[in-house]
């Protein structure tokens, strides 16, 4: 399918207009959009005057399709973007701490770091955790301390995005035991679970099972969130991770929608209509420090999915349609030499996410090349988000970069390459075969290779790096994990395991394992129900291991 061919819109310039008037009824709070500070009108919008038929098509309106200049009508004329700093450390006790930190500095979503046993299923006192327990995130093994790591966050009015993928099914379990707890029912939650375990065998390897049953986890988790969960997104589709690991921007819209492909396929092959379940999708990209290619790979990524989901997937509810996403500042960007620069690096990437039209946003701590963030760090962090959403100007006008010649020009190239390298995975057999291949992992490979070769040639500028460095810089002292920690952590598990029922755990975990052996069994479920007995994570993912195996390299982690 062509550019040209994209999704028709609904309503167009009336329709929206109408729209736009009703919401704006409703925000008050963003009256002084309506003006820059000299005073001079400012439109919520700028678009032709005489807007033809092909400019219908290929642009179109905010909130309709091809969604082009945005998944709402308002934007943030109407409600500004999330801003969810990511955050993890130590204890669940620590982070929460942080958390509340952030809260009262007014952070307006939580994003949660899990540490590495946690994000590929291992309990904390686990033999294979030994020394990375809290390093890069939360530890998490038990209802008790997802309900310490949750102390005082209201969950039915605070959303919660989690980054995890092959655990995302126990720990969406685990939220939904402490909202139980507190006399919540799963549909008052809002937020998110990474859930993408395609992108792991791609780009960053916190796999555990095989992919065929790691699939089956994935579309069993959209089957309760459309049952149970309105208001959770039971996975982030995630190009971040992808452009982490050294992709271009065309690479990262296409391998991200190739693998939101396979898991609606697969979704649809385990019966489930997808307008039941696609306008719960969301996506996950990065912001690198090229603003005009960055801004313009947002407004692609809209058109790109709305013209998939429709025409391609079968999906006949507009809302299917929406690539609605987050977007985290580029942590490969960023530099250990002259760490104060990167202040500026992110500043510029969160500005493109924002021309960009993202629904939520974390901007990372200038010291992430060095260590996780202080506490001062992040706190910057998100004081360039309010910066951007209360000073810049850029949040009072509606896809403010719309129309320029540079900005459309590169939009449609952007989209032109995603939509080549997707025909190369139809071609190799879809994105499940493609990465057995190794076809995409190769394309990331050789990407990641040509970059850094043009740093070391000095053909790309690297600020600090490879020009313009100072000699004896001195660098900010790094945020330390204590290391006490892991022997906490395992006399906490050992008291928890005592004050439990052994036969209502070993009960669970059988039902657990039949259920994982009868093909298309419901597996959210049982694992509440496990995790509200106090089954750990480690002997949920254990059990589901014995019956799934492990994938093949897992064991380097």
């Amino acid at each position: 399918m062509t550019v040209e061919q994209a999704p028709a819109p609904a309503g167009g310039r009336a329709a929206w207009a109408r729209e736009v008037e009703r919401a704006f009824a409703k925000a008050p709070e963003r009256a002084a959009a309506r003006r820059t500070p000299s005073g001079l009108p400012r439109e919520p919008l700028y678009a032709p005057a005489a807007a033809d038929a092909a400019f219908e098509a290929r642009v179109g309106w905010p909130g309709e399709p091809p969604f082009l200049r945005g998944v709402q009508a308002t934007m943030y004329r109407g409600r500004l973007w999330t801003m969810r700093q990511y955050a993890g450390f130590g204890t669940p006790a620590q982070t929460n701490a942080r958390f509340k930190t952030l809260l009262e500095a007014g952070q307006t979503g939580l994003s949660v770091a899990f540490d590495l046993p946690t994000q590929i299923g291992y309990d904390s006192d686990a033999g294979v955790a030994l020394g990375e327990v809290g390093k890069v995130g939360v530890p998490i093994s038990t209802i008790d301390d997802m309900e310490e790591l949750l102390e005082g966050i209201p969950l039915d009015r605070v959303s919660i995005s989690m980054t995890i993928n092959a655990s995302a099914v126990v720990l969406l379990a685990l939220v939904v035991a402490v909202a139980r707890r507190r006399g919540l029912a799963p549909d008052a939650l809002r937020g998110t679970i990474q859930n993408d375990i395609l992108k792991e065998y791609i780009a960053r390897g916190t796999f555990r099972f095989p992919i065929a049953p790691s699939m089956r986890l994935v579309t069993d988790t959209f089957r309760y969130a459309a049952a149970a969960m309105p208001r959770w997104n039971p996975i982030s589709i995630s190009g971040y991770h992808i452009r982490e690991a050294g992709s271009t921007a065309p690479q990262e819209l296409a391998f991200t929608f190739a693998d939101a492909v396979a898991y609606v396929e697969a979704a649809r092959a385990a019966g489930l209509d997808p307008d039941l379940f696609m306008p719960q999708l969301s996506f996950f990209f990065a912001a690198h420090s090229d603003l005009l290619e960055e801004t313009a790979k947002f407004r692609a990524a809209r058109r790109l999915w709305a013209s998939l989901a429709r025409d391609r997937l079968g999906a006949k509810d507009p809302a299917s349609w929406r690539c609605r996403f987050h977007v985290q500042t580029g942590g490969v960007t960023l530099t250990a030499r002259q760490p104060q620069v990167n202040v500026v690096r992110v500043a510029l990437q969160a500005l493109s996410a924002v021309l960009g039209g993202c629904q939520s946003l974390h901007t990372n701590g200038m010291d992430e090349a060095l260590s996780l963030p202080t506490e001062a760090s992040a706190l910057l962090a998100l004081r360039t988000q309010q910066v951007i959403a209360y000073e810049s100007g850029a949040a009072d006008t509606i896809d403010p970069l719309g129309g320029s010649w540079a900005v459309e020009a590169m939009t449609d190239q952007v989209e032109a390459e995603a939509r080549r390298l997707l025909e190369r995975i139809d071609a190799a057999g879809g994105m499940v075969a493609a990465i057995e291949a190794g076809l995409p992992q190769g394309l990331i490979q050789r990407a990641a290779y040509e970059h850094q070769q043009a740093v070391e040639r000095g053909d790309r500028v690297v600020v600090g790096v490879n020009r313009f460095q100072v000699d004896d810089e001195a660098a900010p002292a790094p945020f330390r994990v204590d290391e006490a920690i892991a022997a906490e952590r395992t006399a906490r598990l050992a008291a928890f395991r005592a004050a439990r029922d052994p036969a209502a755990v070993a009960r669970h975990l059988d039902g657990l394992a039949a259920a994982a052996r009868a093909p298309g069994a419901p597996l959210v479920e049982p694992i509440v129900a496990a995790v509200l007995d106090r089954v750990t994570l480690g002997e949920i993912m254990g059990t589901l291991a014995g019956v799934f195996g492990e994938y093949e390299g897992a064991d380097h982690y």
